[in-house]
């Protein structure tokens, strides 16, 4: 009766839009298996990585942790995960980040409790809990079992299905330091701004059908304007597969960052005409192509004139190749529009591309978009 009734949660699982990355270190790894053998697991499992050695731990939270085996080890991990989950994620689809740590049964005697940590995190959502296992009542595989079924169930609560196994724990176990706390949009635009989250989807578009590929204009749309969508419009078009989604960076690298009034202000245009926004927290395109690999970046002639120019790297041209070739290796192109340069309408054609990037750029031709007003002129003839 338990297996079936696991069968139909993980069923559900798979069934619900959230789509998961589960960090795992120290148990629970029977979870991974239940989610792995149903199928539809691809669904809801991106990746799943267990950092079991110590260096593994350290390299992923990028430091040394006071306790590999704690709630804020736990609660770390689940915000790296939940951070890695939204890159890999299909656009607008919900994401979750899991993270667990545990000290379970082992070859020898252990001095300390039998317990794990574990956290999950939504958008909207933090839920954290520490459970200390009765010592000597269970042997590692029960351990391995009890703390896979907790983490399952956690899973299913963050995905809004319900569970109605049982997880084995008895009376003389331990749950304790449940906590949760929810986040309103205010405060998510906070933690993107102070770089806890990497960026936070707008999915206002009900068109999902052209592939995961996103194909991203990025921009300050201040204000949004025709040429922003029929430059979106064109680059998809050449593209061919992909869901489009504008881009805006809260964080300038010349300015101070957006307070989240201007930033929902400027979300609201694109809530009016039913487009994707994506509000993230890096202004230079090397990072942009980390946070979203495999992506195809829509600039115009007067930006990729800027991202093949030394000056701009320190005057160093092999760092410019070094800097240009990371974006590369992460999957992305751009997509390239006519522009006025120095005065001078320019397409792609006009600049020398070093021949080692020359695939990451692909030209949209004068005759398929051309439209050389800009926001800072509308703002100007509107007298603002």
């Amino acid at each position: 009766m338990t297996d079936a009734c696991i069968r139909a949660v993980v069923e559900s699982i798979h069934s619900s839009p959230t789509q998961a990355v589960l960090y795992l270190s120290g148990g629970a790894s029977l979870a991974l298996g239940l989610l792995m053998s149903v199928p539809g697991a691809s669904n809801t499992v991106l990746e799943a990585v267990v950092p079991y050695s110590r260096m593994s731990m350290i390299q992923l939270l990028a430091k040394i942790p006071a306790k590999y085996c704690s709630q804020q080890t736990a609660d770390e991990m689940a915000l790296l995960a939940y951070n890695r989950a939204l890159k890999l994620s299909s656009p607008g689809s919900p994401v979750l980040g899991v993270g667990f740590t545990g000290s379970l049964a082992t070859t020898r005697p252990k001095q300390g409790d039998h317990r794990f940590h574990l956290s999950t995190r939504t958008s909207d959502r933090h839920w954290a809990s520490t459970v200390t296992l009765s010592k000597g009542l269970r042997s590692r595989d029960q351990e391995e079992k009890v703390s896979s079924y907790f983490l399952l169930k956690a899973i299913a609560n963050a995905c809004k299905v319900s569970s109605t196994f049982d997880s084995e724990l008895t009376e003389s176990d331990v749950v304790a330091d449940e906590c949760e706390r929810f986040f309103d949009e205010d405060k998510e635009l906070e933690q993107l701004i102070n770089g806890q989250i990497c960026f936070k989807v707008y999915p206002f578009s009900s068109d999902k059908s052209n592939g995961d590929r996103k194909i991203i204009l990025p921009g300050s749309f201040n204000p949004l304007h025709d040429g922003h969508l029929k430059l979106l419009e064109a680059a998809t078009s050449i593209c061919g597969d992909g869901y489009p989604c504008f881009e805006l960076s809260a964080i300038n690298a010349d300015k101070p960052p957006l307070s989240i009034p201007q930033i929902k202000e400027r979300v609201m245009q694109f809530e009016k005409i039913g487009k994707t926004i994506i509000i993230s927290n890096q202004p230079y395109f090397y990072k942009k192509a980390e946070l979203f690999p495999g992506s195809a970046f829509v600039i115009g002639a007067d930006t990729a004139v800027r991202l093949i120019n030394p000056k701009y790297y320190d005057g160093s041209y092999d760092r410019m190749i070094e800097t240009l070739s990371g974006c590369k290796r992460t999957g992305c192109t751009f997509i390239v529009a006519g522009r006025k340069v120095d005065g001078t309408f320019k397409v792609l054609e006009d600049f020398d591309v070093p021949e080692l990037l020359k695939d990451m750029f692909v030209p949209i031709p004068a005759e398929r978009f051309r439209m050389d007003i800009s926001s800072t002129e509308i703002r100007r003839s509107c007298g603002l």
